[in-house]
């Protein structure tokens, strides 16, 4: 957990996450033997705790080992920024938990594509090679499975500037990519598959069928909605949350 989170985050955790997958190398067609369980949620802070000074976490890690939590408001809005683990996070193919409300957060997930993908994926790729570009310069080889994944990316970004459909199970190109893992494809030979996969992502970009900007009001409608009904669950500040939710100032009959 994360050092400064108190013991009762986990609580929001267990009791009140909307939306729970695995994600890492298992949601990316690309698990073996060795390979690890990455777990993603997201959980709904019940509206009444912003009533206090201390608000609720952004993010919660655990309690699961590789277990790691948003708060929906604060997932909504880097998938309104176009971040890459957390799109990715809501088409993983691994859904583990999902309500009501994950159901309809997994439903809006055309309303957080747009065109921006291909800035924040190539900011992303790009601080990805100049690490793999570092190791070879002082080990003689990259991080062969930080290749691998980097390649990945670059193949899930460029798929998603040309349809408009992000697809983050590799398909065929499974046995291709565990080869770069297994260190079997030499590094000029990944630098001229990274390079030709990031011209044909700026290719794409140029036509992509994505919208310019995502759907921020009608995610933002979303939010507003599932925040009031969280208000008006009965709770220990019933009284007083539902008189603000249904109108009435604090201390009015």
């Amino acid at each position: 957990m994360h050092p400064e989170a108190p013991e009762n985050h986990e609580t929001l955790v267990r009791d009140h996450t909307v939306y729970a997958c695995v994600m890492g190398s298992r949601a990316f067609g690309l698990a073996t033997e060795d390979s690890d369980t990455d777990r993603r949620g997201v959980f709904l802070a019940p509206t009444a705790l912003y009533w206090r000074f201390e608000k609720p976490p952004t993010h919660v890690e655990g309690p699961g080992e590789e277990q790691f939590s948003w708060e929906l408001e604060r997932f909504c809005e880097l998938a309104l920024r176009a971040n890459p683990n957390i799109l990715e996070c809501l088409h993983s193919p691994l859904v583990e938990r999902v309500d009501d409300t994950g159901r309809e957060l997994l439903a809006l997930r055309d309303a957080f594509l747009s065109r921006r993908a291909h800035e924040t994926f190539t900011r992303y790729a790009h601080g990805q090679r100049r690490k793999l570009d570092a190791d070879v310069r002082v080990h003689g080889v990259p991080r062969w499975k930080h290749a691998m994944h980097l390649l990945r990316l670059l193949i899930s970004a460029r798929d998603l500037l040309r349809t408009g459909v992000l697809t983050i199970d590799v398909g065929e190109a499974r046995e291709s990519l565990l080869a770069v893992k297994r260190g079997e494809v030499p590094w000029p030979d990944l630098e001229g598959w990274m390079n030709r996969l990031a011209g044909e992502g700026e290719e794409a970009a140029l036509r992509s069928p994505l919208p310019a900007e995502p759907d921020r009001r009608r995610v933002e409608d979303f939010l507003v909605r599932t925040r009031r009904a969280s208000a008006l669950q009965p709770g220990p500040y019933d009284e007083v949350v539902q008189g603000v939710v249904r109108g009435r100032g604090v201390g009015e009959g």
